[in-house]
Parts: structure tokens; sequence; C-alpha cells
């Protein structure tokens, strides 16, 4: 990635770190959960307002390092108006990305979320960006359990 590039995802990420989006407990949510990552001590609970089949309003609270916290900031930008299924479809291709199986012209095609492409280069850093995508489902499932990284209800190592 180049060095200009870099500083503008770093920016990015610095910004919704300290002004993080839609960061406030949400009254009245349909759907709710919370996640922990062991590994990195972050902790994120995120509200879901839903709009017949789609998200009509997500909101989160939390703490941990940046990239957590922007991950999850961006994200909620990201999946307002989206179905389950919509949101399983850029969740898989953020994956890719921060595990480093996606091209940065592929990267391209997921918005404000590319700015996390330079996680790849740090694998223990995969989970702090992927937890707030594993709070998600499990707010969408409405189990009532907590998330880790550590066991991703869908059996990966929740990376």
């Amino acid at each position: 990635m180049n060095s200009e590039l870099n500083q503008l995802y770093q920016e990015v990420i610095l910004d919704h770190n300290k002004q993080p989006r839609n960061f406030h407990e949400m009254p009245g949510a349909d759907h709710h959960a919370e996640g922990f990552n062991p590994l990195c001590g972050d902790r994120c609970t995120v509200y879901l307002k839903m709009d017949g089949h789609k998200i009509g309003d997500v909101s989160f609270v939390g703490s941990g390092c940046a990239i957590s916290k922007a991950s999850t900031s961006i994200m909620t930008t990201a999946v307002k108006g989206k179905s389950p299924e919509e949101i399983e479809g850029i969740y898989g291709k953020f994956h890719d990305m921060v595990t480093g199986k996606m091209s940065k012209a592929e990267a391209g095609t997921l918005g404000k979320l590319q700015v996390f492409m330079g996680v790849s280069e740090f694998p223990a850093r995969v989970k702090c960006a992927s937890l707030a995508w594993h709070t998600l489902k499990a707010a969408l499932e409405n189990s009532g359990e907590p998330v880790t990284t550590e066991e991703a209800k869908d059996g990966t190592s929740g990376a």
C-alpha cells in the first residue's frame, strides 16, 4: 500500500476512534448483543432497531483499541438499511480483506471499510477489526448470548 493512501487510512481510523459514529445506547432496541475480544480487551454492545427485514437503525457502545472502535463505527454506517443477507455478503468480503485474501481492487468495492485493508499485515489485529461483525451477527440472531473472538458462532476461531 502506498504511503499517502496508508496515511489517509490511518487518519480515517483515528477519526472514527476519537469521534465514533452511532456511539450511544439505543433505548427500545429490538435486538442487541455483547462482544468481547479477550486478546486485546475490546468490548462492544451493538443495538439494532429493525425495519421489516432490514436494519432501520444501529448503534453501539464499548471500549477498546482504535482499530476495534473505528471498525465498529464504520460498520454501523455501512449496515444501516441492509438485510441480514446483504450484511453477510459485506462481512464475507470484509473478512477476506482483513485476512489478506482480497486484492486492492476488490477492496475498493467495500467503500470506507477498505481503510482496514492494512490489518491483514498484523494478524493479531484481525480479531480487533472483526469483533463488531461477530457482535452484529449475534444481535441479528437475538440469542442473548455474548460472543467472543475466541469462539465465534460460525465455528471459526473468530478471526
